[in-house]
Formats: C-alpha cells, structure tokens, sequence
C-alpha cells in the first residue's frame, strides 16, 4: 500500500493531512504546496502556459496534467479534489471556464468562455442535513480530441463526447454525445452529424430518413 492509499484509509491521517494542504472549508492549496510539492507531483508540457490570474486548486493526491502547448486561460479555475484532471495537448481552457475532476480532456480541444465541466455531484438525498455536508459522488468526464465546446455550456458528471463533437454554446450536456456530431439545447439534443458517404454535415433529420430508407 502507498503511503497516500494509507493515508486515504485512515480518516485521522485523511484530515491531518488535509488540514496540512490547505485551510479548512476552503479548496485552493496552501502557498506552500502551490509553489513546493504541485511542480514535483503534477506534469506541465513543453511551452504549455497557465495565466498568471488561472486559480488552479490541485492538490498532489490526485494526479494533474497538463499536454504541450496547451493554454489555460486568466480566471480559468481547475481543481482535483476529487478525481483527476488530465487536459491534452494544444488545447485551450478559455476565460473564466470550470473544470472540477474527475475529468480527462483530449487533444486539440477549444473549450471556450464560461464553461463548467464538472465531474462531481452533491448528495442531497437526506432532507435531515445540508446538502452541503453530504457526500459526494463523482462519475469521469471524457472529452476526446478534437472537440469544440461553446460558450457557456455545461457538461455534467459522466459524459463521454466524442471525437471532434461540437457542443453549441448555452448546451447543457446530459448524455454522451457521439464522434463528429453537433449538439445544442438544453437538454443538448443532435443537431448534426458527419455523413462519411457525402461526405458533409447533415441535420439530424436528414439521416434518420436516410437509415429508414
């Protein structure tokens, strides 16, 4: 057993050393594990750039990393309390975006402005506590390569989106989406797919009359 597995078991160890990464009630780690443990822990690709105002929450008992040449932008906010978060690379976190592990993000990827994409849920079941003292639950969320992610958008907490999906922007993103397909709506419903043998996207429509056909 690893020394953080150990640590992880045992909930006197789990709380000392939570309490020693950073300030009760809070997610951002301490100065010192900021500066001191992330750089030994976590994985950063050549020429990959984190803005000087991303608040990046990561913390080293849960693995980060991110590919080469991939940006992060200013307000961008990542954490991995509670699961990891693996971005590619030449991949862009856009201003003010969200990303709550756990979460594996692909190459070549655009996440634009004011997206959350969160692989964590509260427990709200017991009507008796706040909801904020529940526990939590947390389902991987899979973005493959070369996706597209609009504004605003919301991807929730198990999702898998295919290769190079478009996810249009206000989308609230319920289910897996699959490759080459556009989706939009709340709930984001196909708007789009790829049809290899005209080799053009077509409307949703289109193609289920063609597959009756």
């Amino acid at each position: 057993m690893s020394i953080i597995q150990k640590i992880k078991s045992d909930s006197r160890l789990k709380a000392l050393a939570l309490y020693m990464l950073m300030p009760q009630n809070q997610a951002r780690p301490r100065w010192w594990v900021r500066n001191f443990m992330n750089p030994f822990y976590h994985k950063k690709g050549e020429n990959a750039v984190f803005r000087n105002k991303a608040r990046l929450d990561v913390l080293p008992f849960n693995p980060f990393s991110v590919g080469a040449n991939s940006v992060v932008e200013e307000y961008a906010v990542v954490n991995n309390g509670m699961g990891h978060v693996h971005i590619g690379a030449h991949t862009f976190i856009g201003l003010f975006d969200v990303v709550i592990g756990p979460v594996t993000i692909g190459n070549h990827v655009i996440i634009a402005q004011h997206v959350v994409i969160s692989g964590l849920n509260h427990g709200y079941e017991d009507v008796r506590m706040p909801i904020k003292d529940q526990p939590c639950t947390t389902a991987e969320i899979v973005i493959e390569d070369d996706c597209w992610i609009g504004a605003n958008a919301v991807i929730t907490a198990g999702v898998r989106i295919g290769k190079h999906a478009v996810v249009a922007a206000g989308s609230v993103v319920t289910k897996d989406v699959p490759a080459y397909t556009i989706v939009g709506g709340n709930p984001a419903r196909i708007l789009k797919q790829y049809n290899p043998e005209t080799e053009k996207w077509e409307k949703a429509q289109v193609l289920q009359k063609a597959a009756i056909y």
